[in-house]
């Protein structure tokens, strides 16, 4: 699972958590939530160890999709690079990834 995040005009910060299992057929919104909530997911998810991607242009695309559904085709190629590279980050290759992380949206 990984967690999006971005702030809005008003500074009320918005969060979108998203989770792939390999026997699903796309990766699924599994919570999303503005202002506390917002601020639970995204505590919730670095307290698990769980990777905070700030994209507001990716957040804003995510928060559309109802909770529970999986991600559009339109959306794959976005989420399948960021998965690609929290994966390799996972396996070590951090500090070389970083270097090119990819742009989201």
């Amino acid at each position: 699972m990984t967690a999006g995040t971005h702030a809005l005009d008003d500074g009320r910060p918005v969060a979108v958590a998203i989770s792939y299992d390999k026997q699903d057929a796309a990766p699924r919104v599994v919570a999303k939530g503005y202002g506390t909530l917002a601020e639970t997911i995204i505590r919730t998810a670095r307290e698990n160890g769980l990777y905070v991607h700030e994209s507001p242009e990716l957040v804003g695309l995510l928060m559309q999709i109802d909770l529970d559904a999986h991600i559009p085709p339109q959306l794959y190629v976005a989420i399948a690079e960021l998965l690609a590279w929290l994966y390799a980050l996972e396996g070590g290759k951090g500090e070389e990834l970083l270097m090119n992380r990819p742009a989201a949206g």
